[in-house]
């Protein structure tokens, strides 16, 4: 484990209220453990910006029964084959299916599959969770 370090911090009354109300609701067991994990977060989002090297899931929704879009959607994931690590295809229904891609690289290339994932016509819903590879936090 890391060394710990102790740092006082002054907040105006009302702003502690209620990130007392959020470590409440989030169940933290203190304040450290709260604001260490808004630092946490607020790095990992800044690796999405300088371009370094991430992790995510990307989720889609669709019609298994439009034409040519299971091939469409294999095709375009062989072509971004050196980003993907796994996925995983779930039938929610007769009608629908759900598919989770997931995915390790730099950000821009993340989000230009899950662009091209979503507007694939059939998609009805697909969205990119970005997380951190744990490198650099």
């Amino acid at each position: 484990m890391s060394e710990l370090i102790r740092f006082g911090v002054s907040l105006e009354k009302v702003l502690l209220q209620k990130f007392d109300k959020h470590i409440k609701k989030e169940n933290y067991a203190n304040r450290s453990n709260a604001i260490a994990d808004l630092i946490r977060d607020k790095l990992i989002r800044q690796e999405w910006t300088e371009d370094k090297e991430v992790a995510g899931a990307i989720i889609m929704v669709f019609d298994h029964h439009k034409r040519d879009l299971v091939n469409n959607l294999t095709n375009i994931q062989h072509d971004y084959h050196k980003y993907i690590i796994s996925s995983q295809h779930i039938h929610l229904d007769h009608d629908n299916c759900f598919e989770i891609v997931v995915v390790k690289g730099k950000p821009h290339k993340l989000e230009e599959l899950a662009n091209k994932l979503k507007s694939a016509k059939g998609v009805k819903h697909a969205s990119l969770s970005l997380a951190t590879t744990g490198k650099e936090v």
